[in-house]
């Protein structure tokens, strides 16, 4: 009885989950499908199953983004812009982690509650500060604007810090037997170690950086350093609406993402599921 009554949890939970997963799939497919449609089909066969297939395939719609719009110029900033506060975060709030989890200094419970205190305050909080802050440097129209305020990232050193304070000690110590610093310690054992991590921040800070649209909005001006959300909805309001026009460059703009998640997932489940663990 036990187990029959464990068998039909598992496929209840499965169910679940598979329902759960196509409700999350559907606008994706019909994303996809609309891109590939004529225009006056793209509406009209929203409210059924057409609206799932794209029918007469045509990629005049990909060729209309971009010959009316900078695509590649908006897809390099985006990509630029992203991957610099991805990489030199890495380094950043690894170090900082690092610092909180394994070094001993006056202070450190102190400011490790201060970057914990951080993690509620929402960017929309700051915003109009930072914004403030930002056009005295005159940093406003750049890509430095985009970047310098997003490289240290509370969240992202929590989760270097949740899986620094479970590796074994035994690892650093015999290191610093055989003479090595701080920071040498930290490159040759440390990181070589918690490739899941790294794997999980590059990929949540990714996600988050590669769609935002609040604060590009407020400091970019011309086309010239605009990122791929603030491009799409400048894209939309240009004469004439074409729906199949707006989901190629959707479209275009998922695919980094998910082909980026599909390449690492497995370092990305690996990584969640250690500082889950061990946080």
């Amino acid at each position: 009885m036990r187990l029959q009554r464990s068998r039909v949890g598992i496929i209840l939970s499965y169910a679940l989950l598979t329902t759960l997963a196509l409700l999350f799939f559907i606008p994706v497919m019909m994303m996809l499908a609309g891109s590939l449609k004529p225009d006056e089909r793209v509406l009209m066969e929203a409210g059924s199953l057409a609206g799932f297939i794209p029918g007469e395939v045509s990629l005049q719609n990909y060729t209309d983004v971009f010959n009316r719009t900078e695509f590649l110029g908006f897809l390099f900033n985006s990509l630029f812009i992203t991957g610099t506060i991805v990489i030199f975060g890495l380094l950043v709030n690894a170090l900082a982690a690092y610092a909180f989890a394994r070094l001993r200094w006056r202070g450190r419970d102190l400011f490790f509650n201060l970057v914990l205190a951080v993690m509620i305050l929402p960017l929309e909080a700051i915003a109009v500060p930072l914004f403030y802050g930002v056009s005295l440097l005159g940093l406003r129209d750049t890509y430095l604007a985009q970047i310098l305020p997003f490289i240290a990232n509370a969240f992202s050193i929590y989760l270097f810090y949740a899986f620094f304070i479970g590796l074994p000690r035994e690892l650093e110590e015999a290191a610093r037997l055989d003479g090595a610093s701080t920071l040498r310690t930290f490159f040759s054992i440390i990181v070589p170690n918690s490739k899941p991590v790294f794997a999980s921040v590059a990929i949540l800070n990714f996600l988050m950086w590669w769609g935002a649209y609040l604060w590009p909005l407020m400091v970019t001006i011309g086309p010239e350093v605009r990122p791929l959300p603030v491009a799409i909805a400048a894209f939309y309001t240009l004469p004439p609406l074409q729906w199949g026009d707006i989901l190629a460059f959707s479209v275009m703009m998922v695919a980094p993402v998910l082909l980026l998640f599909i390449l690492f997932q497995r370092w990305f489940v690996r990584g969640v599921a250690a500082t889950g663990i061990k946080g």
